[in-house]
């Protein structure tokens, strides 16, 4: 086993000629520090790692779907091209180790690279050739050479910066002619200056053409499985390789006529796209693929991405989409978010369940059967969620569901016992869950959930919700209290409270708006007759700031009520 080496620019010349990424490679992710880090290492004469090259025979590359490398980058569209290799004759190269560098360079050296930072920005990479050289020893993590993505070499401060564009440095094979490049740029400046800067080209143009900083090992096997199974091995050692690369990979290569990756890059952003937006990656769709098509296995192991299991799930791929794509909906209906979707997994035995049920425009249905049913599935979601079902070994607890629902012929109605009865939980919550549920703090991972367990009769649909502090929390600091005359132990034991379930109420965004900072005694005298019931406000003589713990005593018993009920 020998590696070869070859210079950047040498490298650069052969990306997106001979050089390709192969479907089983992630995308690009590196933001712009971590460029600029990687051209600071480089300066500094600092190994860069290795490289795995996959040489693919000419007779062969059609066999295996290939990707361009990305030159400009862009964080709205960040996906790669496919290749077109139809009019390639002569052999190339897939990169299975060193994506992210490789990838990188092209940008820096060719590209651009567009991301929002209040605003959208496209830059190019510049660095400031009048920076001294060498490290800051009194911050060691400070890079050492000032490397920056810009949108232009403009600058305030011409005394300490001078910006030249990393990417003209491929324009000359010689070093003298690209020192010679900046002479109009420094005639004005100082000797030392414009040593420095001349300095700082001639070593950026012998990192670039000169050193073979690009050392890389060929695999030349041709056989799939076996390079597989290297690339997993080259990629230990950096993120962790997940099951669902090599499914999505596989799939590329053996789906018959859908091209894999795209239809799942394509999906994951139509369901991210949904109302406010959700966060969910390939790996939840594809974790979907194989539980939504019946009697596969739902583990991630090489060894069940055969050629037959992919193709029922190809087959499979209109009902996947369909039951995926109607669960967002639904629970989007509901009020989830990426900020209450505490197990993503549990979302999945409701896909499920709505591709038996096969009904047309059920999400968006006003009969009464059915807005019932949903409110089962609502119910058993919050339900399973704060009993955090899914938290252990949530294969065998989806693989249990799936035999549930695949054995019932009736799917009507969702069978919320049934399922229960599977996970091993109830419908009611032991005393000591109920305390913790109600103590649960404002904005939390559980505090919307509970909240919504308190409404089992609203209408969800085309509403957003804000958590409400019943009693405004500008009014629990410790300057106030103090100021209303109360003691250190009163103070402690109204801020106890004031910021959990107990004092906590959902709010139609217009209503939250209107209620504001208004102390609770004025804004509970101008609601309807029904407000107190809807919000479970306990019937008190006075609102008053004063009577507060009283108010948490009398909406603790209803509350644990309403929990208990369930």
């Amino acid at each position: 086993m020998s590696y070869e080496s070859k210079s950047i620019r040498d490298a650069i010349e052969e990306v997106n000629r001979t050089y390709f990424l192969p479907a089983i490679q992630r995308e690009f992710v590196w933001d712009t520090y971590r460029v600029e880090k990687l051209f600071d290492s480089i300066m500094g004469d600092y190994p860069i790692s290795s490289f795995l090259f996959w040489k693919v025979k000419e007779e062969n590359k059609k066999d295996w779907v290939s990707y361009e490398f990305i030159r400009n980058y862009d964080q709205e569209n960040p996906h790669n091209t496919e290749a077109d290799l139809s009019g390639t004759n002569r052999d190339i190269y897939l990169v299975l180790d060193g994506q992210q560098r490789l990838t990188s360079l092209n940008i820096g050296l060719k590209g651009s690279y567009r991301y929002f930072y209040y605003r959208w920005r496209k830059t190019e990479l510049y660095l400031n050739l009048l920076k001294p050289i060498g490290r800051n020893e009194e911050n060691p993590e400070e890079l050492e050479y000032q490397f920056e993505f810009r949108e232009s070499d403009e600058t305030n401060n011409h005394d300490n910066e001078l910006w030249y564009k990393v990417g003209r440095i491929l324009d000359f094979m010689d070093s003298e002619d690209a020192k010679s490049d900046i002479d109009d740029s420094i005639k004005n400046l100082d000797k030392q200056k414009q040593e420095n800067a001349k300095k700082l080209v001639g070593r950026l143009h012998s990192r670039i053409h000169t050193y073979k900083f690009i050392n890389y090992y060929e695999e030349k096997s041709q056989d799939y499985d076996k390079v597989v199974e290297v690339f997993i091995r080259a990629n230990t050692g950096g993120k962790t390789l997940e099951y669902s690369d090599i499914l999505l990979s596989t799939a590329t290569a053996k789906w018959r006529t859908l091209k894999a990756r795209e239809e799942i890059y394509n999906f994951t952003d139509e369901i991210n796209n949904i109302d406010v937006g959700y966060n969910f990656g390939k790996d939840f769709i594809l974790k979907g693929s194989l539980y939504l098509t019946e009697n596969l296995p739902i583990q991630y192991k090489v060894s069940n991405f055969t050629k037959s299991n992919l193709e029922k799930i190809e087959d499979n791929w209109p009902n996947i989409k369909r039951g995926i794509d109607d669960t967002i909906r639904l629970i989007n209906k509901f009020g989830f978010s990426n900020k209450n979707i505490t197990a993503s997994m549990a979302l999945l035995p409701i896909a499920f369940y709505l591709i038996k049920l096969n009904k047309n425009n059920y999400i968006n249905s006003s009969d009464k059967n059915d807005v019932k049913n949903q409110t089962e599935i609502q119910k058993w979601l919050i339900l399973v969620f704060l009993k955090n079902s899914f938290g252990g070994s949530s294969d065998t607890t989806l693989s249990n569901l799936r035999t549930e629902l695949a054995s019932i012929s009736d799917h009507s109605k969702f069978p919320i016992d049934e399922l229960n009865k599977r996970l091993g939980i109830g419908l009611s919550f032991t005393d000591e869950e109920v305390e913790n549920l109600l103590h649960t703090n404002y904005k939390t991972k559980y505090s919307y959930l509970i909240l919504s367990l308190l409404y089992p009769d609203r209408d969800w649909k085309d509403n957003f919700y804000h958590e409400d502090h019943i009693f405004p929390k500008s009014m629990f600091t410790t300057p106030k209290l103090k100021n209303k005359g109360y003691d250190e132990q009163k103070s402690k034991e109204y801020q106890q409270y004031f910021n959990t379930i107990l004092n906590l109420q959902l709010l139609t965004d217009s209503e939250n708006l209107e209620k504001s900072a208004t102390d609770f005694d004025t804004w509970i005298s101008t609601r309807d007759d029904n407000f107190k019931s809807r919000h479970k406000i306990p019937i008190l003589d006075s609102y008053h700031f004063d009577n507060f713990i009283d108010f948490i005593t009398e909406r603790k018993k209803i509350l644990k009520l309403k929990l208990n009920s369930i």
